[in-house]
């Protein structure tokens, strides 16, 4: 498929999956930065879809209504990394890194935490696990974004064979320690893991491209996932937050809601091993080239928490760092692709 058929294909998509109700939520969210009535934001959406092939959230996250159209032209956006994944990425690289337990099975080096698949464990298995950990997370095999985790207490599971059926019916079939973390990442927020994103490429000439990083941080829940609540921030080359936080609905923290901690600043510990790490792990999945990386740090070094071979993209808002252009060049130097 060429990349304007698969364009309008994932267009069409979106289009078609599109609800009132996320329209409205988006249209809010620019309200918090524009006066524009609602028909000309609405308009000015529709229009940047077609223009610079633009999700309707990629629009309100970036503030994209108060740009011109050369800084417009300047931002990387949710469809262009699709094309990204379908144009360079092997077709099965979905099965290779997002079937968690086969991923973990393969990459046990880098998981550096137990895990217990439920559909095949047996239930002296089961119990003897529970026991091990007084907290584990229960989440699907395949899930992503945070969807279907959910922290369990083992004290409370008392039947574990009935529990067992449970979980496969809910598909919470994957049981998983919980990493402590680096007590400078806890001390942030304690009661979720907060990770970082690489967002990767490989190059064919084996040149390996770092071409975002971004610290993710719970708030108020056990997972720091942009869909579930948490909130992001742009990291520098030496690991140090650069802005504020920002959350799915555009709110801005400058500390921490729930610690007080300030979010700019924030050094993540080990950084250059957490990158050093996948590198290597990149160039043992060549035929993955472009990746993102949800990386824990824990007291003993940097861990995998999973392998994402169709990278959300994240930029930090313009009226949170006063910078009025995105990240699309790096991606276009990266990949050598015409995005």
């Amino acid at each position: 498929m060429g990349q304007f058929a698969m364009r309008l294909r994932y267009l069409a998509d979106r289009a078609r999956h599109l609800s009132p109700a996320n329209l409205a939520e988006f249209t809010d969210q620019v309200h918090l930065v524009s006066t524009a009535p609602a028909p000309v934001i609405i308009a000015d959406m529709l229009w940047c879809s077609l223009r610079y092939e633009m999700g309707f959230r990629d629009y309100a996250v970036w503030d994209i209504r108060l740009l011109n159209a050369r800084e417009r032209a300047t931002w990387m956006t949710h469809p262009k990394s699709f094309r990204i994944t379908k144009a360079l990425n092997s077709p099965t690289a979905k099965q290779l890194v997002e079937d968690k337990p086969q991923f973990y099975r393969d990459f046990p080096d880098v998981i550096r935490r137990e895990w217990l698949d439920l559909r095949t464990a047996e239930p002296g298995g089961i119990d003897a696990f529970l026991k091990r950990h007084e907290y584990v997370l229960a989440k699907p095999a395949t899930g992503f974004g945070g969807a279907g985790i959910e922290r369990i207490t083992s004290a409370d599971v008392t039947d574990s064979d009935s529990w067992r059926h449970a979980q496969i019916e809910k598909d919470q079939t994957l049981l998983e320690e919980i990493l402590p973390q680096h007590p400078d990442l806890a001390a942030v927020y304690p009661d979720s893991v907060n990770t970082v994103r690489l967002v990767t490429f490989l190059d064919p000439g084996g040149t390996f491209h770092v071409i975002a990083a971004v610290l993710r941080i719970g708030n108020g829940g056990v997972i720091d996932n942009f869909a579930g609540g948490g909130m992001f921030t742009m990291l520098d080359e030496d690991g140090v937050a650069l802005y504020p936080g920002v959350d799915k609905k555009s709110h801005v923290f400058v500390n921490h809601p729930v610690t007080g901690v300030p979010i700019r600043g924030i050094r993540v510990p080990m950084y250059a091993e957490a990158v050093q790490m996948v590198e290597r792990l990149s160039r043992r999945l060549p035929q993955i080239p472009y990746m993102g990386w949800d990386i824990a740090i824990t007291p003993d070094g940097p861990a995998v928490i999973e392998a994402n071979h169709n990278s959300s993209v994240f930029q930090m808002k313009p009226t949170v760092s006063g910078v009025r252009t995105g990240l699309l060049s790096r991606y276009r130097d990266a990949t050598g692709l015409d995005l």
